[in-house]
């Protein structure tokens, strides 16, 4: 059968629900709504088929529309990164395995290391990544390290797919030795001091992650499921709060400056796209610069698999009060990731166990800035990415779909205001919850149908 005219079908495969939207491609509309347990246990598409069936009874059209997905079933996307120094290009190489919707499961330094002994390999190989991502050394720099390292890794029993994005002057010395290796070449993400370019590397972990690690996981017998994803999951979000935030051209207006806080079960993400004033670059201490576009993950802060974590961090920082009550409403939690609240007290426990995650999550992404004392008197000294003067936070996530909206904003609105003891936490900003999934559908429509996807991503600022 033929697409359905008019309409896309837009599915995330998450790594706890297969979450389905049917979109109104004139309107930039969505239309219908499904959700299923992910089905891990049998087929992928199972689940999908279930919200399928879902949506077809909400709207006919679903049966034929087009489908676009993302996914973060069966793991997600798990990156190890080797670089130099983990200080300067692995920690780059980090950060733009984060902003590729990766999950950072190694980071490795190799400076230093005899050209003989590669321990580091061993733990490359138990921390069992789908892509590598090799980086190392400024543009026309040092060729060596990188060199070494590509010749460790292809000696190291490593079959899997590989980017490299290190010094593009080792490329004709790193190319040969990763014969036999799937690979694909990218700029530098660190073509000179102080500069983090993560554009390209970013691009090519798209590619690995659709030509080597989707079909490579066995989610699916099916053909239709590799045909039908477009990206890992927080990638995917990602180009829907840069569609929110940048717009796309003249006649598809961004709304600025824009911070989403997507709190799951395991981790709280935060993605942000956020014009940088120059003037600030030289006040931060980072190792790495900041990007425009940033995406960070923390594993300890979660409304199930890390409620432990999440409470233990938010009495360590003076954000709750020590309360046997919460502290083991997360033990419950934790002991039963599917727990659903049945009563007002346990709804209670998941607002502010998810409070603290925003608080803490936010807080991690922004930084500090504080005035210290240097040769030239009192300076600001910042770290982090300053997030004061952003105009929109979008907040995602179950607990927060789940709740009333009042509720939802009053989450979202603790880590806000202007007196956060020197967090760069945004001030004044209007505050929405994506309770649609629209960021990730838009993500997944931005390339084919730019108009809806746009049209998406403004109806959660109000504009239609």
């Amino acid at each position: 059968m033929g697409a359905a005219v008019g309409a896309a079908l837009c599915v995330d495969f998450g790594s706890t629900f297969t979450k389905a939207v049917l979109v109104d491609l004139g309107e930039g509309r969505v239309v219908a709504t499904a959700d299923h347990p992910t089905t891990i246990g049998s087929d992928v598409l199972d689940g999908f088929d279930a919200c399928r069936a879902e949506l077809a009874r909400q709207d006919p059209r679903a049966a034929d529309a087009e489908v676009m997905a993302c996914s973060s079933a069966g793991g997600g996307l798990r990156i190890a990164v080797v670089g130099n120094e983990e200080l300067v290009t692995a920690e780059a190489g980090r950060r733009v395995a984060l902003s590729s919707g990766g999950k950072v499961v190694a980071v490795i330094g190799v400076a230093g290391r005899s050209a003989d002994d590669h321990p580091w390999t061993a733990e490359l190989l138990a921390a069992e990544p789908d892509v590598v991502l090799l980086t190392g050394g400024t543009d026309g720099g040092n060729e060596r390290v990188i060199v070494d390292a590509a010749r460790a890794l292809a000696g190291s029993g490593w079959t899997g797919p590989v980017v490299v994005a290190g010094n593009v002057a080792a490329r004709d010395a790193v190319t040969p030795i990763l014969v036999g290796h799937p690979h694909v070449l990218a700029d530098n993400v660190v073509p000179r001091i102080g500069v983090l370019a993560p554009e390209s590397a970013r691009a090519a972990i798209r590619e690995m992650f659709l030509a080597h690690v989707i079909g490579g996981k066995h989610l699916s017998a099916r053909a239709d499921f590799t045909e039908m994803v477009r990206g890992a999951t927080p990638d995917v979000v990602l180009d829907g709060v840069e569609l929110l935030a940048r717009g796309d051209g003249p006649d598809r207006p961004g709304a600025g400056d824009v911070v989403v806080v997507d709190v799951g079960g395991a981790t709280t993400d935060v993605h942000s796209v956020v014009e940088l004033d120059p003037e600030d670059a030289g006040l931060s201490r980072e190792v790495v610069a900041t990007t425009p576009v940033t995406r960070t993950v923390e594993g300890d802060l979660g409304m199930r698999w890390s409620a432990t974590t999440t409470y233990d961090e938010a009495v360590a920082a003076g954000l709750v009060a020590p309360d046997a009550g919460l502290e083991d409403a997360a033990a419950r939690r934790l002991a039963d990731p599917g727990l659903l609240p049945d009563g007002p007290e346990e709804t209670a426990y998941d607002v502010a166990i998810a409070t603290a995650a925003v608080r803490l999550g936010l807080r991690r992404h922004a930084g500090r800035s504080r005035v210290v004392l240097g040769p030239d008197g009192r300076v600001v000294e910042r770290t982090g990415k300053d997030l004061r003067q952003v105009h929109l936070l979008v907040g995602s996530g179950g607990v927060l779909r789940a709740g009333d909206a009042d509720t939802a904003r009053s989450v979202l609105g603790s880590a806000t205001g202007v007196d956060q003891d020197g967090w760069q936490l945004p001030e004044h900003p209007d505050v929405v919850v994506d309770t649609e999934y629209v960021l990730a559908a838009a993500g997944l429509l931005r390339t084919r149908h730019p108009d809806a996807a746009h049209r998406l991503v403004r109806r959660l600022t109000g504009v239609t």
